[in-house]
């Protein structure tokens, strides 16, 4: 096995370049050691989850939605940002699930954890799968408000997420590593899920 090496240069400035609603941009200059002396400018993410609902059927539960930077609606599994500080990402996954998708689930695995662009984002992502599902009942249901007000929900069969994949017809990041270590759970006899509360070598956070 192979492993990622925790360990931070020293910073000798760092500037807020940019606050905004969901991230900041920094500008830090790092000392390198030997390599020199760089400027780094990237963006200060909360960091996100994400959840792969399976159901008895081998179809997950998925949402399209649209993203203005990419110019699209794209299908992704439900997901939210980790902006409460301490909360635990299992019990943010479970409220993005009952808020996006009107479900409940009664198992949680960790599926995958990874950083979506780690040369310029500190945005770390732990995708659960969620299992044992239930609906809510209308009565007790999330209100969804502006972006999410209109967002499509379906179940889909995982082998036909997996096909749009390999077609380049889906590109989110979250539906690629989703699906894609779906897949490797299943066909492992789900050996390799990890606990939903395993250790997390998560990003530095905005909230931090």
């Amino acid at each position: 096995m192979i492993a990622d090496v925790p360990g931070a240069r020293p910073v000798r400035e760092s500037a807020l370049s940019f606050a905004g609603k969901v991230w900041d941009v920094r500008s830090d200059v790092v000392d390198l050691g030997e390599s020199g002396v760089v400027t780094r400018d990237y963006i200060h993410h909360t960091g996100a989850v994400a959840v792969m609902a399976l159901n008895e059927a081998g179809e997950v539960f998925l949402v399209r939605q649209y993203r203005h930077a990419v110019r699209a609606e794209t299908w992704e599994p439900p997901a939210g940002l980790l902006d409460i500080a301490a909360e635990p990402p299992v019990d943010a996954a479970a409220r993005e699930l009952y808020e996006e998708a009107d479900l409940r689930a009664g198992r949680w695995d960790t599926l995958v954890d990874f950083m979506t662009s780690p040369g310029g984002s500190s945005e770390g992502i732990r995708i659960f799968l969620a299992r044992d599902i239930s609906v809510v009942p209308e009565a007790e249901r999330h209100a969804r408000h502006e972006e999410e007000r209109d967002m499509e929900g379906r179940w889909v069969p995982l082998e036909d997420v997996l096909a749009s994949i390999w077609a380049g017809e889906v590109q989110s990041p979250t539906i690629v590593a989703g699906a894609l270590a779906l897949d490797a759970a299943r066909r492992s006899g789900w050996e390799l899920l990890r606990p939903a509360d395993a250790a997390w070598r998560r990003p530095p956070s905005r909230l931090d």
